[in-house]
């Protein structure tokens, strides 16, 4: 049975929002300017239980902020609004889920959880509350899959990034194989995978600092990018935002980059480190239509957030 646990407060985060008002980055891509700064951190749940090596970070758009607490094997809920962590923190925990990484939230507020040590992603209501399992109908021969990560489009169709078979799995709303797109050749290996507002499905190569995309029906990738190395280690997340621009961590560098929706490199932020707006092994990104930035900061064992402002 899920196990969740709430707690009824409001905590401010204005002030250290203030602590860090210098930590601003301009960017100019397209003509428009663009500020770029760190917000604050999220350590601990309501209990003051410190979050261990978190992997994950979904939003659903506006302020419900959902992390893969992955070394304590658990979610946690928050709501983030207006600078505020607001009202309540609940804590997810289920007998099906035991080392949540890469998380997702579909339009109907449903949560699915990639668990590394299943190799499976499992589906939550949005009270928390297992589903079972997303298990895709009708695959064409190799049946066989392993997924290494996974996202969701606005209509709630499924891209899962299969490094068994080296394809992306195209799953419609309810689980059914709709199509794939075959790995190109000469990869290095690809590390997550993202859709953007056109419907652009985009993958990026950790090896070989690379974006791949492929248009929606297309039937193979190209690469979006030349080689990033000279800006990032090993690109390990990506997220897009509602202009198509694409947002990339460095795993190893622990940086965040960002390029244009031609793959062009608009500026790099942050660094590898421990202080408040630097990241040490960061994992998974997502952002929002207000334009907050989630990133899990792994080996910091929280969860920054960033700000960007046009």
């Amino acid at each position: 049975m899920t196990k969740m646990r709430k707690c009824c407060r409001k905590i401010s985060l204005a002030a250290t929002s203030m602590l860090v008002l210098a930590s601003v980055v301009t960017m100019s891509s397209s003509g428009a300017e663009v500020k770029f700064r760190y917000v604050t951190s999220l350590y601990s749940d309501d209990k003051n239980i410190p979050l261990k090596q978190p992997e994950g970070v979904a939003s659903d758009g506006k302020s419900l902020l959902l992390v893969a607490d992955t070394g304590n094997g658990r979610l946690l809920r928050y709501i983030f609004k207006d600078g505020f962590l607001e009202a309540e923190i609940v804590e997810i925990r289920s007998p099906q889920l035991f080392y949540p990484v890469k998380t997702e939230i579909n339009s109907r507020g449903e949560i699915y959880t990639l668990d590394r040590k299943q190799r499976s992603i499992v589906r939550l209501s949005s009270e928390g509350e297992f589903r079972g399992y997303l298990n895709p109908a009708g695959l064409p021969s190799p049946a066989a899959y392993v997924p290494r990560s996974f996202t969701i489009d606005k209509n709630d169709n499924f891209y899962i990034l299969d490094i068994l078979s080296e394809r992306v799995l195209i799953l419609d709303p309810g689980g059914k194989y709709v199509g794939q797109i075959k790995f190109p050749q000469g990869y290095g290996f690809f590390s997550d995978i993202a859709v953007d507002v056109n419907g652009t499905v985009l993958l990026v190569d950790g090896v070989n600092a690379l974006v791949f995309s492929a248009a929606i029906n297309s039937a193979a990738f190209s690469p979006l990018t030349e080689s990033l190395k000279q800006y990032v280690r090993f690109p390990a997340s990506l997220t897009t935002d509602d202009r198509g621009r694409i947002y990339l961590v460095d795993r190893n560098g622990g940086s965040i980059t960002i390029l244009g929706q031609d793959g062009i490199f608009v500026e790099r932020q942050s660094g590898l480190g421990w202080k408040e707006g630097q990241l040490n092994y960061p994992a998974q990104i997502c952002i929002n239509a207000k334009g907050e930035i989630f990133v899990a900061d792994t080996r910091n064992s929280r969860v920054q957030i960033f700000k960007v402002f046009e």
